[in-house]
């Protein structure tokens, strides 16, 4: 049911970007710098693309400087989540070992302890 949801609402919106991009099939001239600065600058380039495409583009290129910004801003997180797998990866194998340690104690102090006492 989700599933179907989900395509239904991708249908819809991908049909309203279908006729945002016939409405607006019109070509404009995108310009590095306004006219006169790039005559003065020597710097003219320009590119005539059609409405759509300039909005589409400004929208993906919206979308991936949020994407690049909140990468950037949970760094600490991530940072703090790798330092917590270290910590417990580390705390892990000191278990195990004080496991096995405690299985066949190396201590001799230890060991005489542990043998059974002699009736006597």
């Amino acid at each position: 049911m989700i599933r179907i949801l989900n395509y239904i609402f991708l249908g819809v919106v991908g049909l309203g970007l279908l006729v945002l991009a016939l409405a607006n099939r019109g070509m404009v001239t995108l310009r590095l710098l306004p006219e006169e600065m790039g005559a003065f600058m020597g710097l003219t380039w320009a590119i005539q693309l059609p409405l759509f495409l300039v909005v589409f583009g400004g929208v993906v290129m919206g979308l991936l400087v949020g994407f690049v910004w909140e990468w950037l801003r949970e760094h600490k997180h991530r940072a703090a989540a790798a330092e917590a797998k270290r910590k417990a990866a580390k705390l892990e194998r000191e278990v195990s070992r004080l496991k096995v340690k405690q299985d066949d104690p190396e201590d001799d102090v230890l060991a005489l302890l542990e043998q059974p006492r002699k009736a006597g």
